[in-house]
This record gives C-alpha cells, structure tokens and sequence, in this order.
C-alpha cells in the first residue's frame, strides 16, 4: 500500500526582483508593461490591446512566433487576458492607478463621460493603496456607499461586462431530446458546470450529475471556464453534450 501525505507548502522566502520577470509582463510590440492585456487564441502569446490591434490591422500573424493567426480575421481569434491584467498590476506598483488617471484625463479632454468600469477600477484602486498605507481596511462612510452602489450595479448586470463566447451545444445521445435554441452567447467566466446546470433544466432532469460536456471528443472538467475552453481545446469543432 502507497500512502501520500498531502501538506501545506513552505513559504518562498527568496525575493525576487522586477526586474527577473519583466519579459514575462511587457508587451513586444511597445516594450512597456502589458495594459488592457490581450492574447492571441492560437499560440497564447500576449500584448497591450492597442498594440496588437494596430499591428492586426496590416499583419495576421503573431508578433512573436509568427504563428498565422487567421487569414482574413486575425481580430476575431485574439481575446482580453482578465488574469494576466491582474498580474501585472499586482507586480507593478502604482501602474494601474497610472494607467486609470490617463484614462479619466483622456475622456474629460474630449468631453466624453469616463465609462463605468473605469470608475469602478479606479475606486477599488485606490482603496486598495489606502488601506495597504494605513495598514488596515477601513474606509470612510462616503467610500463604503460608493462600493455598495458599484456592488449593486456589478450584480444586476448579470456579467455582461464580461468578455462574451458563443457555442453551440448539440446533443450527441439518443436518449436526450436536443436542446430548441442549441446556441447561447455567455460570459467567458462561466464554467462547464454552469453549463450542466443549464442544461439539465431546460430538459428537465433530475440531476446535471448525468451529464458530460465534451469538446473535441475529450470529456471536459466541470470547474473549467469556458475562457480556458476556448484556449486550450477549441479548435472550431461544436462542444457536446451526452
């Protein structure tokens, strides 16, 4: 009998500099931190938005591998990197406050109203620096009614914000009825078990336990997001259910 301990790891206590993973954090295109990061569907290279759409508008290949990414419409198979974003603005200090104060100054100098999500990030933003200098997470009554209402305004809207995939579930068993509307448009956030759920209810089943989704003939994870499912399994063939 093989018996394994499962145990908490030890804590890294090595500091690492900036510096070391920087070719890990910077565009190619403009060799500046990664903002609005976006990666390219078929070879998961990474780039600042701007500059890989202007780059797009006369290329269709990556900029790093030279991988062709489609031949007429490179702009449909590349995608926003939430978690990379994340990353980067957790590694550099002060770049997405940065990055939020051009943004506010860029839409006051044409007059145009600053977009909400950028309002809530500059919020979170700076709550965020002020209770990382208190060293405590207390804010003032002002601060906690404007989290509430973002709160409110994030919920009722039901992740439309976020980054869109459309599928098609067609049903590969005889003992199942198809689904009437076999293809849906969801957030990219959303996962394989979100979609038994789904499914079982507009069939009617007593449990989404009997169901398998599967993408490529491969049985697909039930906490897999379809953002990952795009990625790493979508080869333009439909998705299954069985």
């Amino acid at each position: 009998m093989c018996i394994f301990l499962l145990q908490k790891p030890k804590m890294l206590t090595r500091k690492i500099k900036l510096w070391d993973i920087n070719a890990h954090i910077t565009c190619r295109l403009c060799s500046g931190y990664l903002i609005d990061a976006t990666t390219v569907t078929e070879c998961l290279h990474t780039f600042c938005r701007s500059c890989l759409v202007k780059y797009l508008e006369e290329n269709n290949t990556c900029p790093t591998c030279r991988i062709v990414i489609h031949q007429s419409h490179p702009l449909q198979y590349i995608g926003h990197d939430r978690t990379m974003q994340d990353i980067v603005y957790k590694l550099v200090p002060g770049l997405q406050e940065a990055e939020m104060r051009k943004q506010r100054e860029f839409y006051h100098k044409l007059g145009m109203e600053v977009p909400g999500d950028i309002k809530g990030e500059t919020c979170s933003a700076k709550q965020h620096l002020d209770s990382h200098r208190n060293g405590e997470t207390k804010a003032d009554d002002s601060s906690n009614k404007d989290a509430s209402e973002d709160k409110q305004e994030e919920d009722s809207d039901y992740h439309r914000s976020d980054e869109q995939v459309s599928i098609c579930l067609e049903c590969n068993s005889s003992k199942l009825r198809g689904l009437k509307r076999k293809w849906i448009r969801c957030s990219a956030q959303a996962t394989v078990l979100h979609l038994k759920k789904f499914i079982a209810k507009k069939l009617n089943l007593s449990s989404f336990n009997e169901l398998d989704i599967l993408c490529n003939e491969e049985i697909l994870g039930k906490d897999h997001t379809l953002k990952f499912v795009v990625v790493t399994r979508w080869r333009f063939k439909p998705c299954w259910s069985r």
